[in-house]
């Protein structure tokens, strides 16, 4: 029987349906409702609602499920939806009519939410580790390889000298906006919407400021109704911001793709980091590249799937918001390993030194012969039209020698500065 059920049996298949995939899911969410539950009876306990006696039961075997879930033990038993009713079933199992007292003042829509927000506090954490990880590494080849020049582009043509120093620190930079709007993201995830129930608020004498204290929330949510209203909007500032981070992969990961094809040559890896063709003896394939890239794309995709769940729906709890989490709980670890293989492959990257030797480049060196021009007293439309008239004519010479002094270009890179970004980061609300 269902915790909500009353008499009667429920159709197989409306029961099916309406589970879905909860009973799997779920089990990504067991630590966190069994948290949650340690601290809603806390607090019952401390407004009346519990007796000390009935408190020191439930917690220990509350802190047993948790070491079960945890331990990857805990299984939600068959005819059960999900993993509030089956720690509910657990203590009833072993405390009898005390383990029935746990649901006072709570409402399984504010324990998903409370659990989906837990469950993406300590996922985020994770993604900003893993960043941070690939942020050092980029930084390390920025600094390694800053020597090493490679041509830039404008609309696929080549335009003006780049480096690997420079394009190895891009992506870095680029990690950071994207852990700044992770950060925000976090903020928003990181509040309290245990007691708001059903997203009306209860008859009980909740101490809602407790459990905001015992979870470790920054704050509460506190009106009830837009508590509720948290679910799916949590969800989806979230995803933009895991995007965020999976459009900087998807981009690295075209640049690595086109780098390696033999029409660029600038970089390529080890042949047990790539793939071949089953008929082609000379291919090597960046194919960890083109599924970090599909991979990515794929979790761009995700506000927009959940803005269309959302879109019109009016306030209160509707179970269109079950379907989110499907694609939702998955996806911390999809990026996360996206972002690990990336490091995997960066860690023997091999780049290709005096590429710019090739005559085909020659042309990226006219702003230099025309900055040149400038510094000899011309001004710079003067020099740019004669420097346009060699090159039409033919008679363009290439200058090679650089002297690009300010910060973030070719001979200052200032990675420190970036660093010193991204510790502040770090550090801060996460």
């Amino acid at each position: 029987m269902k915790i909500w059920q009353k008499s009667g049996t429920i159709n197989q298949q409306i029961e099916a349906f309406t589970i879905g995939k909860d009973a799997d899911l779920d089990l990504l969410l067991a630590p966190y409702d069994v948290e949650g539950t340690i601290a809603h009876v806390t607090m019952l306990e401390k407004v009346g609602l519990l007796t000390k006696s009935e408190l020191e039961q439930l917690l220990p075997e509350l802190k047993s499920i948790y070491q079960l879930a945890l331990d990857g033990k805990l299984a939600i038993n068959e005819g059960v939806e999900d993993i509030h009713s089956q720690v509910e079933f657990i203590l009833i199992e072993k405390l009898g009519d005390v383990g029935k007292k746990i649901h006072s003042g709570r409402s399984r829509n504010d324990q998903v939410i409370l659990d989906i927000k837990l469950f993406s506090r300590a996922k985020i954490k994770e993604v900003v580790n893993v960043v941070k990880s690939l942020f050092d590494q980029l930084i390390s080849l920025s600094e390694k390889h800053k020597e090493v020049l490679i041509p830039g582009y404008t609309h696929m043509q080549v335009a003006m000298p780049s480096s690997f120093g420079l394009w190895f620190a891009a992506y870095a930079e680029s990690l950071i906006d994207d852990l700044t709007q992770l950060q925000a993201a976090y903020k928003i995830v990181n509040r309290n919407p245990l007691g708001s129930a059903a997203g009306y608020g209860s008859s009980f004498p909740l101490d809602r400021e407790l459990t905001t204290e015992l979870l470790g929330f920054d704050s509460m949510n506190n009106n009830v109704v837009y508590a509720q209203m948290t679910r799916g909007k949590a969800e989806k500032v979230v995803s933009q911001a895991l995007a965020s981070i999976a459009s900087t992969l998807a981009k690295l990961s075209m640049d690595v793709c086109l780098y390696m094809g033999q029409n660029f040559g600038f970089l390529t890896f080890p042949d047990h980091l790539t793939t071949g063709s089953s008929i082609m003896p000379h291919k090597k394939n960046p194919d960890v590249f083109e599924l970090v890239r599909a991979k990515s794309n794929k979790i761009k995709a995700l506000p927009n799937e959940i803005d269309h769940i959302l879109g019109n729906l009016p306030s209160g709890y509707h179970r269109d918001l079950q379907v989110i989490k499907e694609s939702y709980l998955p996806v911390f670890d999809e990026l996360l390993s996206c972002l690990s293989i990336t490091q995997v492959m960066f860690s023997e990257v091999q780049v290709k030194k005096d590429l710019l030797n090739n005559p085909i480049y020659d042309y990226l060196f006219s702003v230099e012969v025309v900055n040149e021009l400038v510094l000899q007293g011309k001004s710079f439309r003067e020099a740019y039209k004669e420097v346009g008239r060699m090159i039409e004519e033919g008679n363009f010479k290439p200058k090679k020698e650089l002297n690009h002094t300010s910060k973030g270009t070719l001979g200052n890179l200032n990675n420190r500065y970036l660093v010193d970004m991204m510790e502040g980061i770090v550090k801060s609300d996460f």
